[in-house]
């Protein structure tokens, strides 16, 4: 794939960087991103799209010329809900409302074909060699003992993948680490990955998310331990990972 010089940067992080190509979007990996990564992503997004839920639609994988794949998605024309709140910060509880009540709609719908979540958190947790063994056997045998769900999760649901389309309607985006699993687990994530910006949002988000899903506060802090090791295992770096670990010596023997 020879990606044209019109291209427009929209994003750079970790080992990615995002294209806008005008009618498309293409992700571009870096040769660090395994092959099947890059595949099992728009597998996820192609399962995404054929149950229902509004998201960019699944085109293409290739190799790209400067080494590594892309994977190439339609364009939703809009701007994020990260932009919109950032930018209207009066706002924020009434796109928050939004955030939430879609978040809800996703965890409506199934896609039994998905990954399961609770296989992905025990990968990610053996994994972790950030934590001793006793820990995460802690956190395996309460993994274990959590309900068994099969509704779709996001995994990485946040307002920068959520997109306010040019037509009102909002589309998420980056479906990478999708999974069937329980909602409290996806909320749990959601929490964190606001915690780690603003913690008083956060806390927002977890009020409202629990009272409009009439979820339990409680189970949903039951897998902050056990999310918090699945992001942990991803190996950012930095305050990121120190606030995980804080999170997992918190709530593991609540």
């Amino acid at each position: 794939m020879i990606l044209p010089d019109t291209k427009v940067e929209v994003a750079r992080r970790g080992n990615k960087v995002v294209y806008d190509l005008g009618d498309k979007i293409v992700k571009v990996f870096n040769e660090t991103k395994p092959v099947s990564d890059v595949f099992n992503e728009a597998l996820n997004l192609a399962r995404i799209n054929e149950c229902g839920i509004r998201s960019p639609k699944a085109l293409e994988v290739a190799r790209v010329d400067e080494g590594g794949w892309a994977l190439v998605t339609t364009k939703v024309p809009g701007v994020t809900l990260a932009e919109k709140m950032a930018a209207e910060p009066a706002r924020f509880y009434e796109y928050l409302e939004q955030f939430v009540d879609l978040q809800i709609e996703i965890h409506s719908f199934r896609s039994p074909l998905l990954n399961r979540q609770r296989d992905k958190y025990a990968r990610m947790i053996n994994q972790l060699d950030q934590l001793n063994a006793s820990t995460r056997y802690d956190l395996l045998q309460r993994l274990d003992g959590m309900k068994i769900e099969t509704n779709v999760c996001h995994g990485d649901f946040n307002p920068s993948n959520v997109i306010v389309g040019d037509d009102g309607k909002l589309y998420v985006c980056d479906w990478a680490h999708a999974t069937q699993g329980a909602p409290a687990a996806d909320a749990a994530m959601t929490y964190l990955l606001f915690a780690l910006e603003d913690k008083q949002q956060a806390d927002a988000y977890l009020e409202l998310y629990c009272n409009r899903a009439d979820e339990p506060i409680q189970i949903v802090r039951s897998y902050m331990s056990i999310v918090a090791a699945s992001e942990l295992a991803r190996k950012r770096g930095g305050a990121n990972d120190e606030f995980l670990m804080s999170c997992i010596d918190v709530f593991d023997y609540q």
